[in-house]
């Protein structure tokens, strides 16, 4: 006998969904076009045709632990192909960001960074916590002067550190809370639709997974398999790949200041500034495309949690680079304040990152791991 589903239907969870740019859920009439133009749908269970079904009639407990709406890669083909203009590929998109609304904690700053009349609150905090704390330190240095145009000198490197360890600290314990709910949940869901076997996950065989799904997304094989926004892989790789530079730097500077006390700012010839500058410069120019790519696409939905992503991308690419190029110029105030702002957007991106569009990078991750490691093809 088939086990019995009470359905709870949840009305707030699909205005909720409406608002985050499901509007046209409505229009679908299960015809499953979409499951079947999807390149990338597997064949046993396909999607996202049932996830239309689930967020139709409200199913929230059977899409926040379903983890092929992560599987999903937004590339359009489902949304171009249907024939009732409902838009699945947007649906996801929407499904995915209240997903990570509802995985972050505390809920009142997910709530804040997906709402666009707070962002002015959310970037004026940290820049005047810089202040007051740089003031009552003594680490912030208004009037620096000497000879060499040095950040440090300005905004000590005490200081920066003094709110971007907690930052960082805080980012990966945001992210442990709800990565352990999130894998509960999918296994769970996976059960109970009988994507998988297995009654626990094995933490070796999970690891070993995550490894193996690594180079499919260092080389973006799935945006490749995708038709109608096919060319949006290229803005995308260049701004992971602008991600993952600057961490390096980042990382090898850290290490380079406090184990052996080489103090910036550091030769243009350095190899490590080699790699800082085309992270830098791949970023801008990511973010640029997919500024243009978003803005040629006047048939698919680009929300705030879009766009927001997307100019915090520029923001820290372009005043990164400014504050080095203004520097080498000689301009020292100009170089001292984009470096603030430039400060105020990487303490940004660490603290609101497990709440932002940003998060789809450990969860879209950890979901195509488990896919791997239930069998999921």
């Amino acid at each position: 006998m088939a086990e019995t589903y009470f359905v709870e239907p949840d009305i707030g969870f699909i205005n909720e969904l409406t608002n985050l740019g499901a509007g046209d859920l409505k229009k679908c009439f299960q015809c499953a076009t979409c499951s079947v133009a999807c390149p990338i749908s597997p064949d046993n269970k396909p999607f996202p045709r049932k996830e239309m079904i689930a967020a139709s009639w409200g199913l929230k407990d059977r899409l926040l632990g379903n983890a092929d709406i992560w599987l999903c890669h937004n590339c359009g083909d489902c949304s171009t192909l249907c024939p009732r203009g409902a838009k699945p590929g947007d649906v996801l998109a929407a499904i995915r960001m209240y997903a990570i609304g509802e995985y972050g904690t505390p809920k009142a700053v997910a709530k804040a960074v997906a709402d666009p009349k707070k962002l002015p609150l959310l970037l004026a905090i940290p820049a005047i916590a810089f202040i007051i704390v740089g003031l009552i330190t003594g680490l912030l240095d208004f009037t620096p002067g000497g000879d060499e145009i040095a950040h440090g000198h300005f905004f000590s490197t005490w200081l920066v550190d003094i709110f971007m360890i907690p930052a960082s600290i805080w980012t990966v314990a945001v992210f442990a809370l709800g990565i352990k709910r999130f894998l509960a949940d999918i296994h769970a869901n996976a059960l109970l639709e009988g994507k998988t076997d297995k009654e626990t996950i094995d933490p070796r065989g999970f690891i070993e997974a995550l490894i193996r799904i690594i180079p499919t997304i260092i080389k973006h094989d799935k945006f490749n398999e995708c038709g109608e926004n096919r060319d949006r892989a290229t803005a995308h790789m260049m701004v992971l790949f602008g991600f993952i530079g600057l961490f390096i730097v980042t990382s090898i500077f850290f290490v380079v200041l406090y184990v052996f006390q080489i103090h910036g700012p550091y030769s243009q010839l350095n190899p490590v500034k080699w790699l800082a500058n085309v992270a830098g410069v791949s970023l801008v120019i990511g973010s640029c495309l997919m500024i243009r790519n978003r803005l040629a696409k006047k048939d698919e939905v680009t929300t705030y949690a879009d766009w927001q992503l997307i100019g915090l991308a520029l923001a820290l690419g372009a005043t990164g680079m400014l504050a080095e190029m203004t520097r080498l110029a000689d301009m020292a105030g100009i170089s001292y304040f984009i470096y603030f702002l430039h400060l105020v957007f990487v303490f940004s991106l660490f603290v609101y990152l497990p709440f932002s569009k940003l998060a789809h990078l450990v969860y879209r991750t950890l979901a195509m791991a488990y896919a791997e490691y239930a069998g999921r093809k």
